[in-house]
């Protein structure tokens, strides 16, 4: 008789994902499944952008394995966890279903979430800040060079990297991070966010849009951004205990590594 392989599951409170893009060439929905199966949430949040409706005037691509999330967000749903959509700008279409209810999956404009530990979180996409930040400065600085591009060339050279072992590289985040303008941007917009969280007396504020995974504090008030997965099949997952992680999926380490140094232990508040 051939012995099972056992998967490992991680029981855990609640999950943050968002900027799945599902329907773009480069989202890595196959990881995405892979990743969730190692994971049992009570509660799963959708933070926009995961269908990607701006890729129907270029022809979208749908292969199988976005079929097959879909209908595991729905086997998720239908075991008893909650699933929270919050559309993006690239799945605005959506915005007009707010409200909507689906067995135990629900659209909502925005949410404030309370954590195990106490703490309240604005959950929102994060589009609301582009005028105020100026995000597209990054891309424009890439000038005739597309995202696309960079995403074709980021792909062909993980793919040497991973032929000799090299862990994933992101060359998008890599700019975000050393050229002036992208970082300026991507600290203005971690300021609108908290800014706007400590305006609806929130402790700290979960998003995502900009796909650069990022986990601080600003003026007291902590900033949780839980990436992408189109570039950094990253997610946040809180535990039983409240304790919140930012975490990567990669085939070659256990499935959710958190990111160091960028997990924190929540505040524990006292009388």
């Amino acid at each position: 008789m051939k012995s099972q392989k056992v998967q490992f599951v991680r029981e855990c409170e609640s999950i943050w994902i968002s900027d799945i893009h599902l329907g773009h060439k480069e989202s890595k929905a196959e990881e995405l499944l892979s990743f969730l199966k190692t994971v049992k949430p009570k509660k799963l949040f959708l933070l926009g952008d995961i269908v990607d409706f701006w890729e129907f005037k270029s022809g979208m691509r749908w292969p199988h394995c976005h079929t097959k999330l879909f209908k595991h967000f729905l086997k998720m749903a239908k075991r008893g966890c909650e699933i929270f959509y919050i559309p993006g700008n690239h799945d605005a279409t959506l915005r007009k279903f707010i409200g909507y209810r689906y067995r135990n999956i629900k659209i909502y404009k925005e949410y404030v979430y309370t954590s195990k530990s106490g703490e309240k979180f604005l959950l929102l996409h994060g589009d609301r800040f582009d005028n105020l930040v100026r995000l597209n400065r990054f891309y424009g600085w890439i000038g005739d060079i597309s995202y696309d591009f960079l995403l074709w060339l980021n792909r062909s050279y993980n793919k040497i990297r991973n032929k000799f072992g090299y862990p994933y590289w992101s060359l998008s985040s890599y700019l975000k991070e050393n050229v002036k303008q992208a970082k300026t941007a991507l600290d203005s917009y971690a300021q609108a966010a908290t800014q706007e969280a400590k305006r609806r007396d929130c402790t700290g504020v979960i998003c995502g849009h900009i796909h650069h995974p990022d986990v601080r504090e600003i003026d007291g008030i902590k900033y949780m951004n839980d990436g992408d997965w189109i570039e950094n099949k990253t997610a946040l997952i809180e535990d039983e205990s409240g304790r919140i992680e930012l975490v990567r999926f990669q085939h070659s380490l256990k499935p959710n590594t958190p990111i160091q140094p960028e997990s924190f232990e929540p505040e524990r508040k006292t009388a």
